[in-house]
């Protein structure tokens, strides 16, 4: 298995990456602060005194305004293949009260700033639900169901995807690069260089093959989806696999 579009585009937009506010008919773009709720609707924590507070302000007998958020991801290594570009559309509206309130809680749990003590008097909130999405990699731009982008999850991998390769990077390179070569099936004298793990998410490790610089890459799917990141110690080189446990699949 691997992440789908939808899944992708959860990920992305989650909060952990910078990500841009674009508002029809208004200057822009805008850098802005941003997380997802569970149901994957977009929360903005957006200083009272700046443009993009008052860009979200809507025109007069009007409640919302259309949004765009435009999200890139950001390689957490040298060498690794991007992700792509995520953009999620919807019409934001400020939140106040109660409701404010539990968006906080919400926001918190990605991003446990001390701003969000400050909501309603140097920071408002605002919320759009997603009402249009689309995934662009490798130049290609790809339409993605709301609804199937509401059910999807954000890779629980993700936050912490550079620790993970560092830590790998700075270790035992002979042990991990001889237990690609197994999984792999290469030989001590397969020409272009050590295999290298470049990307890693909840389905498993993305290697690349050949010099630094090739594109040619395979997967290695783990035996069942990560969902808690404490579990990757025990599928990650240098592994520690309990008996009878089964390495990670190779996928082309």
């Amino acid at each position: 298995m691997r992440p789908n579009p939808a899944e992708i585009v959860r990920t992305l937009v989650a909060g952990r990456l910078p990500g841009l506010v674009h508002l029809a008919h208004r200057p822009g773009p805008h850098h802005a602060r941003h997380v997802t709720d569970p149901d994957g609707r977009v929360l903005l924590l957006v200083p009272v005194a700046s443009h993009l507070a008052a860009a979200l302000q809507p025109v007069a007998g009007g409640s919302d305004v259309a949004v765009v958020l435009d999200v890139l991801d950001l390689p957490p290594a040298a060498g690794a293949p991007g992700l792509g570009r995520a953009w999620v559309s919807g019409w934001a509206a400020e939140l106040h009260g109660d409701e404010a309130r539990r968006a906080a809680v919400d926001f918190a749990v990605v991003e446990p700033t001390g701003d969000l003590l400050d909501l309603g008097t140097r920071f408002r909130l605002f919320r759009f639900e997603v009402v249009e999405v689309r995934w662009e990699r490798a130049g290609v731009v790809h339409r993605v169901d709301p609804g199937e982008y509401a059910e999807a999850e954000p890779d629980p991998v993700h936050p912490v995807e550079a620790r993970l390769l560092a830590d790998l990077a700075e270790g035992d390179s002979g042990q991990v690069t001889d237990y690609l070569r197994r999984q792999l099936g290469l030989t001590e004298q397969a020409p272009g260089g050590a295999p290298r793990v470049v990307r890693i998410d909840r389905y498993g490790l993305v290697v690349a093959l050949g010099r630094p610089g090739s594109r040619r890459r395979v997967r290695l799917a783990f035996p069942d989806p990560v969902v808690d990141p404490a579990d990757l110690p025990r599928l990650l080189p240098p592994l520690r696999l309990p008996a009878g446990a089964r390495p990670p699949r190779v996928r082309p």
